[in-house]
Parts: structure tokens; sequence; C-alpha cells
């Protein structure tokens, strides 16, 4: 199975509470995965080993009924698949980042639309790179924008199919790849 990491977030009172939620991978330890999330204000943690049901189960009892906003962005199906199962009746929100495998299907009860659930997708996300990225680097100068906290790995451009493999093993948000040596 592929690694990943979900991210959602579900409101509790007048708090936004995040609940990150793990899909195993061999390399990696719930620990590390815990202190990832943590980096992104999570703060709620599952660990779906550690329970006898399906993630979404869980995420939904321990928000009372689902999330309002779920982002999955690993391109797993069974991700996929959870974090729109999550989202609350009503006015629950998913947004599929992750590009999943060209002959993957996506399958999920129809009962969970009629139940006004909402699925989006989008691919590099909504944004217009002219208007775009002059907000997001001036965000960044004045420190509104903590970028680095993405970066999870640097490697020399004569290393460059290394940046593929871990981006192909799950195992990277985002690698720098240096042009010179």
């Amino acid at each position: 199975m592929r690694g990943s990491l979900e991210r959602k977030s579900c409101r509790s009172s007048d708090q936004t509470q995040q609940v990150a939620s793990l899909k195993h991978k061999k390399s990696h330890s719930s620990a590390q995965y815990k202190a990832s999330a943590k980096k992104f204000d999570v703060t709620e943690f599952v660990n779906p080993k550690d329970y006898n049901k399906p993630v979404q189960e869980v995420i939904s009892e321990m928000t009372n009924g689902g999330v309002d906003r779920s982002v999955e962005f690993t391109g797993s199906t069974e991700a996929m698949i959870s974090a729109f199962e999550c989202v609350h009746d009503g006015w629950g929100v998913v947004v599929l980042v992750g590009v999943p495998h060209k002959d993957a299907v996506f399958k999920t009860h129809p009962v969970n639309f009629l139940n006004e659930r909402t699925l989006k997708g989008t691919f590099f996300g909504i944004n217009k790179p002219r208007s775009d990225i002059p907000s997001v680097v001036e965000k960044y100068m004045n420190k509104e924008l903590e970028l680095e906290k993405f970066i999870t790995h640097q490697v020399p451009f004569s290393e460059i199919n290394k940046a593929f493999e871990y981006m192909l093993k799950g195992e990277s948000i985002r690698c720098i790849i240096k042009m010179e040596e």
C-alpha cells in the first residue's frame, strides 16, 4: 500500500480541529507521520491500524458526524474513498488533489452523494500563475507563508531520479533540485 497522510478539518465548538489519518507504509513509523502532521497544525492523529473498522468511521465518530472539509493528496483511491466518506452529511466537502493510477476506480455508495456531500477535484490547485504567484511571493516575504515546512528533501541535479523515487514512494512533500552541485 502506498504511504499517505490525509489531513482533514472539522468544526468542534468554535474551533477548527485538524485530524490526520495515516495509511501505513512499511518504511515509516506512526511516530514519524505524527511528527510530520504536527508541523501542519494537526491536533488529532488517527492510525487506522489501531482500529478494527474503516478509518472514515473512526473519524466520523470522533467528530460527531464527520469533518467539514477533507483533502486527499496521495492519489490512493482507498484514501480518496476514506476522505469522501468521512465528511459530514449535508455540508461536507472533499477535494481530491492526488493523481491516481490511470486504471484506478473510485467506488462509493450513491447515497453518499444523495446526502449532499460535495466531491471536488483539482490538478495542481486552482491558480493563475500571472496573478497568484506575486501574492504568494509577497506572503512568503512577509513571513505569512512558511514554505520551508513543505520541503522534505533536497538533491543535486545529478540525482534527479532520486527525487522521482521519493515522489513515487510517497516519501516526500516537496523536493528541491539544486542545479549547482
